[in-house]
């Protein structure tokens, strides 16, 4: 048998890479490659790359800078770059390093066997016409208990600050049937928990079996009907899109886990505006209020900007106003920063030293919040599913209900064991418990 090729992959940025990375190495697979942990042995680096961050190019551009040394040791390596960036820089990545062999977009990249084996072109970023997942292989044999699927990709909302549209294009909602084939095969080879992935998740809609059109909520249930499935949760959302039977869900699925990531970004309404979110705060606080009535343990989460361009003193302090009213179980919070070709980019942005304050304060809130979130845990009885060996013998880590990692002195468990644990003491970004 010929030796095989071994393929390293670098993910930046959101759960939609790490999907679109297992895909990419299934598909590579398929021809030959095996994944490899150590890049100087590979005969193929993959760069997974993500637009939403700041200086993502830049970042892109070091990494490759880097592996200089490696191209020129070893002349045939081959370098790929998938992702957002790539959709979003395109030829200009191989004029700037022509090191690069293959750019291929997030449509695109079930060309990527081809495009390697030198049968399509180097740069292919287009928004292609046919369903890029016809055309992967199936869902390689897999241990891990939990996996991400993806429902959705695209959006439609453009949201001033960013670049998602552009680099993701519009909003598609993949076939229910397809959906459901993929979940039953990932619980057949042992995948206890999904994850349902979109740009914009809660905006998926399709035709069902029985010929009537499905919202999110529907096709949630429908998942929640797989046998062996013990785990749903679902990222990212969009507040306008949480319709009453996605809230329905959250209130009468068991299996839909007490756990909603919902941006908003921030509480002022005239930022808001100006982000075009097409919602006020006063909307998305009473949109809380009905998730809440139907499911009152859920935990939130959320992302805001800080110092978007135009922000005052007010709405920073509308911003502050709104995370205590709400009581966020955790959130992610940056600074903003323009990304090229968004209608944001050309604006009076706020003073840097003015936006990080902003920052510190909203993420010492924050850190607050999630730190009481974490110590009312101690003392209750969770779910936690394994998913890896800890750090010492006989531990094991999983996640809670709420998605907190949790560490477990478990000798006599296994990963892939969902159990219940008595949560005894809470650490900055993880608990420990004990096995009831």
């Amino acid at each position: 048998m010929a030796e095989q090729k071994k393929l390293f992959i670098k993910t930046y940025g959101c759960q939609m890479n790490v999907y679109d990375s297992s895909r990419m190495a299934e598909a590579m697979g398929a021809d030959g490659y095996v994944l490899t942990e150590d890049q100087g042995e590979a005969d193929m680096v993959l760069l997974n790359t993500c637009h939403i961050r700041e200086k993502a190019a830049e970042k892109l551009y070091s990494d490759l800078g880097r592996l200089k040394p490696f191209k020129a040791e070893k002349p045939d390596l081959k370098i790929a770059v998938a992702g957002c960036v790539a959709q979003a820089e395109g030829e200009e990545i191989v004029n700037r390093m022509p090191l690069v062999d293959l750019v291929v977009g997030p449509q695109s990249y079930h060309h990527l066997p081809a495009m390697a084996r030198g049968e399509g072109p180097r740069v292919l970023t287009e928004f292609p016409a046919e369903d890029k997942f016809d055309h992967l292989p199936k869902r390689a044999t897999r241990r891990a208990p939990t996996a991400f699927l993806t429902v959705q990709e695209g959006c439609d909302k453009f949201c001033a600050f960013c670049v998602v549209p552009y680099t993701r294009g519009a909003e598609v909602s993949r076939p229910v049937e397809r959906i459901l084939s993929e979940a039953r095969d990932l619980v057949e080879r042992g995948v206890r928990e999904i994850t349902l992935l979109g740009q914009n998740v809660n905006g998926w809609h399709g035709v069902g079996a029985d010929g009537q059109e499905w919202h999110f909520g529907r096709l949630i249930r429908a998942v929640a009907e797989i046998d062996g499935l013990d785990r749903i949760r679902y990222t990212t959302s969009h507040p306008n899109d949480m319709t009453d039977d996605l809230i329905e869900a959250h209130g009468h699925e068991p299996k839909l886990m007490p756990y909603l990531h919902l941006p908003v970004q921030s509480g002022s309404d005239r930022v808001l505006k100006a982000m075009n979110r097409k919602h006020t705060a006063a909307e998305y606080l009473r949109l809380i209020e009905r998730i809440r009535a139907a499911r009152p343990d859920i935990m939130l989460t959320s992302d805001f900007i800080a110092g978007f361009p135009g922000e005052t003193d007010q709405d920073h302090r509308d911003t502050l106003k709104l995370i205590e009213d709400v009581g966020y179980g955790t959130a992610f919070s940056f600074k903003y920063s323009p990304r090229p070709g968004t209608p944001a980019a050309g604006r009076e942005e706020v003073p840097g030293d003015v936006a990080d304050a902003r920052l510190q304060e909203l993420q010492a809130l924050l850190s607050r919040q999630q730190k009481a979130a974490q110590e009312s845990m101690v003392g209750r009885r969770l779910g936690v599913l394994f998913e890896k060996p800890g750090r010492l013998d006989g531990q094991l880590v999983g996640k809670s209900d709420y998605l907190h990692s949790v560490f477990v002195e478990a000798p006599d468990a296994k990963v892939g064991d969902l159990v219940q644990v008595e949560i005894t003491h809470s650490a900055p970004n993880s608990l420990a418990g004990r096995l009831i």
